[in-house]
């Protein structure tokens, strides 16, 4: 919905991914200036999950722009031509160059995945919920030539209970990121916005995860485990594991039935009245609810065990 506006300034908005688009939207909604849209190319193979920022500008009847390279001399040029006065990056993958950044006169801004200065980098939320934390959120900053550095404007803190999946923590985060952006954004436009250098000594840095990242450790403990299923459960690629036979086995969801699983070596296989456990280095089971044979299709626990092998 359109809200009026004490200042009108051109902005430039460097977007992507589920924040993007709903942080794009309420400057579109409210009738903002918005001069320039930079977002990707969608990569071959990859699964979208969420709405596009590109399909959300061509309804809006703004073309946007998809740089090669974010960089390059034609790409700051491009943005200096639209002569932003501000700048956001909204989950935005691409690093900005100082160029770009020192284009805008009111400041060029970025919205993060976390509570800044913890969990600098990508992925913060799966990070977050793979490191069992119990809440996180979203920060909005001044960008800096170092990546989720710069001083913080604004910040709020979103829950993470304990058998939530980092897709249900970024749909909060993202509810936040837009909370921040409403009740920031005149401050912004007006330039007495807040600004708090992080402490520096309180910083954590996590880098992009793949795939392969997501193979089970056993020997961890039946928590850890469990955070990183939920932490790279659908739409991710998923946390997998050997051993049930048969090569890959994803699993989907998992809970930790507080079972001990004393005398049972990790990974050592238990079916017990339709359920299935698996033992982990702290003499617990994690209990397995969903999962998929590479190549198959997912199935409850219940019906995947009867054709499982006594790994007893």
């Amino acid at each position: 919905m359109s809200q009026p506006n004490s200042t009108r300034v051109p902005i430039a908005v460097f977007g992507y991914s589920d924040t993007g688009h709903a942080c794009l939207k309420l400057l579109l909604d409210r009738g903002e200036n918005v001069v320039l849209i930079a977002t990707h190319e969608d990569s071959p193979g990859e699964h979208r999950w969420f709405p596009s920022v590109a399909e959300l500008a061509r309804s809006r009847g703004i073309e946007p722009v998809m740089f090669p390279d974010d960089g390059s001399p034609e790409a700051v040029d491009r943005v200096r031509a639209a002569s932003p006065e501000l700048l956001f990056s909204f989950y935005y993958r691409g690093v900005l160059p100082e160029e770009t950044l020192a284009i805008p006169r009111l400041g060029a801004y970025n919205m993060h995945g976390s509570l800044l200065p913890r969990y600098r980098g990508r992925a913060p939320v799966n990070w977050a919920v793979l490191k069992g934390e119990s809440r996180t959120g979203a920060t909005l900053h001044v960008m800096t030539a170092r990546p989720d550095a710069g001083d913080i404007v604004d910040q709020e803190a979103v829950p993470i209970g304990p058998d939530d999946t980092a897709t249900e923590v970024q749909r909060r985060v993202t509810a936040a990121a837009v909370r921040i952006l409403e009740r920031r954004l005149e401050d912004l436009k007006a330039g007495r916005a807040p600004r708090r250098p992080q402490e520096e000594s309180a910083a954590t840095r996590f880098g992009r995860r793949q795939p392969e990242d997501g193979r089970i450790d056993w020997t961890r403990s039946a928590r850890e485990v469990h955070d990183l299923v939920r932490a790279v459960t659908h739409p991710y690629p998923g946390a997998f594991t050997d051993v049930f036979g048969g090569g890959k086995t994803y699993l989907w969801r998992t809970r930790l039935p507080n079972l001990g699983a004393h005398d049972n070596f990790p990974g050592q296989v238990r079916r017990e009245e339709g359920r299935l456990y698996v033992a982990c280095g702290d003499d617990y089971y994690v209990e397995v609810l969903s999962l998929q044979r590479e190549g198959e299709e997912e199935v409850e626990a219940g019906r995947f065990s009867l054709n499982l092998r006594d790994t007893r």
